[in-house]
Parts: structure tokens; C-alpha cells; sequence
């Protein structure tokens, strides 16, 4: 409350602003129209009744106690948001959240050219059965979190990690031309990060690595634990091309090795049985 209203030296900045409310008492008539303007609640004349001063300004702490509490839970709301959006954006790529938060309910899109990487960690599970569980999981997160720094470099999309399996895919959700080489660049930096990591830590870890091009479906399941995954043949050719490779090694399908051959040394590996696809030939990545 201010007792005098010399023009508006009498009010604060932040009451001129409206953060704080004002009570001016005046005894000048044109001073009154001055403090409304300048952020004045109320103005009484003098002479006043103290009662009524008493009454306003209980009313003015009341409306200065609501403005506080309903900023702070403002600001609650805003810091819950951006930990929901953090959070969002852990499990979906950033368009797809962004169309989801603006209403869409079914996402489904086809993508008639991408390539997928599949990479496994040989004899994890078994070395599971050795280690305590802590230990066993921290190795893990360690290995994945330096896979998710590559994928995140080369503009892959992390799918899922199933056990000791690692699933990327590279020219969605937005479509890229060099989406195979993105992924060759990812299935070769997984096998140096393994290189690097046994050599810091002293353990002898070793990935099989798949790789197969063509087309897909994308697309968001699930009302209250999203996630974001691929159907389709290509999916299942890249995964047999992991489970079918050898330690240490890049395999790649016809189909990616056509992509890749005038910028990357292959060796040839021959043909491999696929279920459902009969003989593949298929080609092992030794570098560019």
C-alpha cells in the first residue's frame, strides 16, 4: 500500500507491471486517473474510511497470494511438460511425437527405401549366466549408449534393443539418398567402438552385424507405452542377415551391397538359406 501518489515515483517498476498490487491513497482528484494508469488496483480519497483501507487491502494480499500460487503451478506445469517432451522424445523420433501431440491417433507410413541394421552381441547370454546382474546391465548400457552416439551422428533412427540386440534404421522418418552408406558408416563404427571398448576395459566382445535395403512400413503402436517399429520383409531379410553372420562381420544382402559397391571393399560371402526367401546372396563389409 502507498500512502502518497506524487505522480507515479510513488509505485514500484514491477507494480506498474501488474506483478504486485497497488493501493493508493490520494487526496488530489486528477492523481487518481494517474495511478489507475500506472498500475494502481484501487485509490481511495481522503478522507478515508480505515475500515474500508483495512478491507482492501486484505482483499489486495488475497489477489497477490492467488497471483504467486498460480504462477508457481504454471511454472510446475511448464517443467513437467519439457520432462514429458524429454521423455516423448526418448521413445519417438521428433516427427512423430510432433504429429501425435497434434492429434493424430493412427501413424502409419510407407517407406519404399530404407535400410535396416541389426547388430547382436556374440555370447552375451551367456555371460550373463557368470556375472552379477548390475555389472551385466551397466556393461550393456555402456556398449548401446556408444551405439546410440553413432546412430545419432549418422542420423539412424534407434528402434528397440531386445536382450543384447540392437535394431537401427537408416532414411526414415524423414527419407534420405544415402541411407545405405549411413548405415555401412554405422555397421563399421559399431565394430571399432567394440574394438576400442575391449581395449579400455579389457573384456573381448565381439558383434555380428546385418544390413538389407528395401522397403518398409513405420508406424506408432500402443495407447499408453508407445513405440515405433517396421513391418514388412525387409525387417525380417536384415535380421536373418545378423543371425546368419559371423563374429566380427558386416553382412549385407544383394540388395545393400549393390547400393554400396563402388564406394566400399567387399568380400564375397556366397548364398545363405533365408526362411521364406529360399537362397540369398549375401556379402561381408570389410571397409571403404
Amino acid at each position: 500500500m502507498l500512502d502518497r501518489f506524487p505522480g507515479t515515483e510513488g509505485l514500484t517498476a514491477s507494480a506498474k507491471h501488474g506483478d504486485l498490487p497497488g493501493l493508493v491513497i490520494t487526496s488530489q482528484p486528477d492523481h487518481k486517473l494517474r495511478a489507475m494508469n500506472a498500475g494502481a488496483k484501487y485509490v481511495v480519497s481522503k478522507p478515508c474510511d480505515l475500515v474500508e483501507v483495512q478491507a482492501l487491502v486484505h482483499n489486495l494480499l488475497e489477489v497477490r497470494l492467488l497471483h504467486l500460487q498460480t504462477k508457481g503451478l504454471y511454472e510446475r506445469i511448464v517443467a513437467e511438460q519439457k520432462v514429458s517432451e524429454r521423455l516423448l522424445l526418448n521413445v519417438l523420433p521428433r516427427p512423430i511425437a510432433s504429429r501425435l501431440k497434434a492429434g493424430e491417433t493412427t501413424i502409419a507410413d510407407a517407406f519404399p527405401d530404407v535400410t535396416v541394421l541389426f547388430a547382436d552381441l556374440v555370447g552375451f547370454t551367456e555371460l550373463s549366466t557368470q556375472i552379477p546382474a548390475k555389472k551385466l546391465v551397466s556393461l550393456l548400457n555402456d556398449i548401446f549408449s556408444t551405439f546410440d552416439l553413432l546412430a545419432e551422428q549418422l542420423g539412424l533412427e534407434k528402434l528397440k534393443t531386445i536382450g543384447d540386440a540392437y535394431m537401427a534404421v537408416a532414411g526414415l522418418p524423414e527419407e534420405c539418398p544415402d541411407h545405405a552408406e549411413a548405415a555401412a558408416e554405422m555397421a563399421l563404427g559399431i565394430q571399432a567402438g567394440l574394438t576400442r571398448f575391449n581395449r579400455e576395459r579389457g573384456t573381448n566382445f565381439q558383434a555380428r552385424v546385418g544390413l538389407h535395403t528395401g522397403p518398409v512400413v513405420a508406424g506408432v503402436i500402443g495407447r499408453t507405452k508407445f513405440s515405433y517399429d517396421l513391418w514388412g520383409d525387409t525387417a525380417n531379410v536384415a535380421s536373418r542377415m545378423e543371425s546368419h553372420g559371423v563374429a566380427g562381420g558386416i553382412q549385407v544382402s544383394a540388395a545393400t551391397h549393390k547400393r554400396l559397391v563402388h564406394r566400399y571393399a567387399f568380400q564375397e560371402r556366397g548364398s545363405i538359406s533365408i526362411k521364406g526367401r529360399g537362397e540369398m546372396k549375401t556379402y561381408l563389409l570389410l571397409g571403404k
